[in-house]
């Protein structure tokens, strides 16, 4: 909320129950006159914006009765005023949660020496889209490209906080009409459309988005990667995002029905490791319950899906690289991928599938498929959400076998499942948003810094901020180190832990 609105607020909240009193000492003008300037400086600055219509239906019922009171004027009933104090308090409760649960909230301010920009590249592939129900669809991939820019962004227009389309599955998905959605113009971001890319090649990371999420509802995420220099691919995997707009206006959304039948077996598939867990059995014991399971359930279709939507993707860094705006820019030796939940286990998926892949990482996503009968054969680090001790912890029989070469494993403490992503500044009320007690602004800075870390050291070849020194800085991260599947680092037993700044 911003420090005009809530002046405005506290002024419309206050006045209604003090005004008789008030009057004796500042004339009933003078108050409306404060009223008027709080309600235009409110529009000058903040500007409107629908979560703040309580406020206004008070301003404009405050300004009548400061306009029309006589204090000479025997009160109402009491009967009357207390029902006018009762609908008053209901008003002025809905006017301070809407604002408060979906402020026009302010993302973090990149740290990395470089600008950002994005550029989007449209892609209509030879692969049969077996998502939609006609057998001659192709599949279509629209990728927004994060990049180190070569520009001063003091006087460019920043982009607008997530596309059309996105916001329109988003609000689908929760019931909401869309326009309910436009107060996100003025969030500010620190990403600049099509700026010149800075002039060196950069490693290439891929990023995979979280099953029915918006894919580009990562910017505080995306930005300080892009600004610490990496160019980022963002991936939209069709119908299975919330939406995308595709460059001649069509817009593919979330396809529900689609994942109605293919999630139409899912209980009968895990319900046998919830049992295994709920009934307390031994860790060798669940085992082979967790593997049959891991390879049949129907997220690891998903995460297939979406590895070959990867891999469509690596086939095309080539030709990128030597034609257009990325012409090289990108250093095809040095690749990463990344993501979070399905998107994290289909990035650990791609890993297994493509050797061009040189190290990876998994934002709080369970690893379906056979991963649990393989190793890695490149560094892997895995952050986990810090989740309840009853939660069934799939990825404990998962990443039994790790990786021959490093493995990182990590918790990020008092966080939920959407602290990888914008939901906590977006929502900032965690029972509400799923979140955790977590700073939203510290716990995206840890998770930033960790994967700064992790792929400088391993694509870049950069110890100056190792992985470790990460962990020793932050007392809510949780860290275990691992060096091949058996022969173990004198670091893979040491927890670190440390104080935050």
């Amino acid at each position: 909320m911003g420090t005009v609105e809530f002046i405005l607020l506290f002024f419309v909240s206050g006045i209604p129950f003090t005004k008789r009193l008030l009057i004796r000492y500042i004339p009933a003008n003078y108050l409306l006159l404060l009223l008027g300037v709080f309600v235009g400086l409110h529009l000058l600055i903040d500007g409107y914006r629908w979560q703040m219509i309580p406020a206004y239906i008070m301003s404009a019922i405050l300004g009548w009765r400061l306009y029309q009171l006589n204090t000479e004027d025997t009160p109402k009933k009491w009967g009357l005023r207390i029902a006018g104090y009762a609908l008053t308090i209901i008003v002025l409760l809905i006017g301070w949660v809407l604002p408060m649960a979906l402020p026009v909230f302010s993302l973090p301010e990149p740290r990395g020496p470089y600008s950002v920009g994005t550029s989007s590249i449209y892609v209509q592939t030879e692969q049969e889209e077996e998502i939609t129900a006609d057998p001659n669809d192709k599949r279509e991939l629209l990728y927004k490209i994060w990049y180190p820019g070569d520009v001063d962004t003091k006087s460019i227009e920043h982009e607008p906080y997530v596309d059309t389309g996105s916001r329109a599955g988003f609000a689908t998905k929760y019931g909401l009409p869309p326009t309910l959605l436009n107060y996100l113009d003025k969030v500010q971001t620190y990403v600049y459309p099509d700026i010149p890319v800075k002039e060196t090649s950069f490693p290439v990371l891929i990023f995979s988005h979280g099953y029915g999420s918006k894919a580009t509802g990562y910017y505080a995420l995306l930005t300080e990667l892009a600004s610490q220099g990496y160019i980022i691919i963002n991936m939209n995997h069709t119908y299975e995002s919330l939406g995308v707009t595709l460059p001649d206006g069509r817009v593919h959304y979330f396809d529900y029905a689609y994942q109605q039948t293919i999630g139409a077996d899912a209980m009968e598939v895990v319900g046998p490791i919830i049992d295994a867990f709920k009934n307390d059995l031994p860790y060798e014991e669940r085992h082979p319950i967790v593997r049959e399971a891991a390879k049949n359930y129907f997220e690891g279709r998903i995460q297939d899906r979406w590895a070959n939507d990867m891999v469509t993707t690596l086939n095309l860094l080539e030709k990128w690289n030597t034609e257009g705006k990325f012409k090289h820019k990108l250093d095809l030796t040095r690749i990463g991928v990344f993501g979070h939940s399905v998107g994290g286990g289909a990035a650990g998926n791609v890993t297994l599938k493509d050797g061009r892949i040189k190290a990876a990482a998994n934002l709080d996503g369970i690893q379906w498929g056979d991963k649990i009968d393989r190793n890695y054969s490149v560094p892997f680090l895995y952050v986990s959400a810090d989740w309840p001790a009853d939660h069934e912890d799939i990825n404990a029989h998962i990443y039994k076998k790790k990786s021959t070469d490093y493995f990182y494993e990590c918790t990020l403490l008092q966080s939920g499942h959407p602290n990888f992503m914008d939901i906590p500044f977006m929502i900032p009320i965690p029972s509400v948003a799923g979140t955790g007690a977590i700073n939203p602004y510290l716990g995206m800075e840890i998770v930033t810094k960790l994967l700064t870390s992790f792929f400088d050291q391993h694509l870049k070849g950069d110890n100056s901020m190792s992985i470790q020194a990460v962990g020793e800085q932050y007392d809510l991260l949780k860290m275990l180190v691992h060096q091949g599947d058996s022969v173990r680092s004198p670091l893979d037993s040491m927890e670190t832990t440390a104080r935050s700044k």
